[in-house]
């Protein structure tokens, strides 16, 4: 059983941890956090600690923390010629360098920290500094997913920013959507069945040729009915999005 000393108590670390508990490969056996009231997803058998003196000796100390916090902790942490390694997206794997031994370990999902998911789906996105740490971190992958990927760190920016755009940006366009249906006193679960089509789609569609709408249509008295009844930042989205829709799809208008 490899053991993990996991740095974190945010929602990627308290689902990494699950992750491994459900397996039989891997044990975190030391939890690092600033504050460690956070760690309420540990079990009695993991020892949580708040001091880098207590670290004990781990196969892999993995730093499951935000993108300032992995810096903060590479200063601090001493090279014990372990395996070291950072969760980020949009982190490059040169922030570890001072260590011997050290990777990169990304699950590419949206993680909310007790929403249960399906960890053998998610694709974790790895790199390494050498064959031997990378069929390492491989390995420990393999314990709880059925999807790995050799991703270098330019790579995976830019699965980090495709990201944003597919997750974070979209849910924020949930979001606005949501408050428009508030404005008018409906139910947003009436959209639902809409959204998951849209995901559904992509299953046997390019994003692109699933594109549908007025921006798409060009037709310009509905982007101008919408347009005038939106104000401030959702009439800028609004815009925005059309534009480049259109921009897109110039050559079928």
């Amino acid at each position: 059983m490899r053991k993990i000393a996991l740095f974190g108590a945010g929602n990627v670390a308290s689902h990494l941890y699950r992750a491994f508990s459900e397996g039989n490969y891997a044990t975190v056996s030391q939890l690092f956090s600033r504050d460690p009231a956070k760690a309420d997803f540990v079990s009695s058998e993991t020892e949580v600690i708040a001091d880098y003196a207590q670290l004990k000796d781990a196969d892999l100390y993995l730093l499951a923390v935000s993108d300032d916090g992995i810096a903060e902790i590479a200063e601090k942490l001493e090279d014990r010629g372990n395996l070291v390694a950072h969760t980020s997206g949009s982190t490059g794997m040169e922030v570890l360098k001072k260590f011997q031994q050290h990777g990169v370990f990304y699950p590419l999902q949206t993680f909310s920290k007790y929403r249960e998911l399906d960890y053998r789906t998610i694709p974790f996105c790895l790199e390494a500094n050498s064959e031997e740490n990378l069929e390492e971190l491989k390995n420990l992958a393999k314990s709880i997913s059925e999807a790995i990927y050799e991703v270098n760190s330019d790579q995976r920016r830019g699965l980090h920013l495709s990201a944003v755009f597919v997750n974070n940006f979209s849910n924020h366009l949930f979001t606005l959507g949501n408050s428009i249906c508030k404005d008018k006193n409906l139910d947003f679960k009436i959209l639902q069945p809409l959204i998951k089509e849209t995901v559904s789609k992509l299953d046997v569609l390019l994003p692109a040729d699933a594109q549908t709408g007025p921006a798409l249509r060009n037709d310009q008295e509905t982007i101008q009915k919408h347009l005038n009844s939106l104000t401030g930042d959702r009439k800028l989205v609004y815009k925005t999005l059309t534009d480049s829709i259109q921009k897109f799809h110039g050559k079928k208008l």
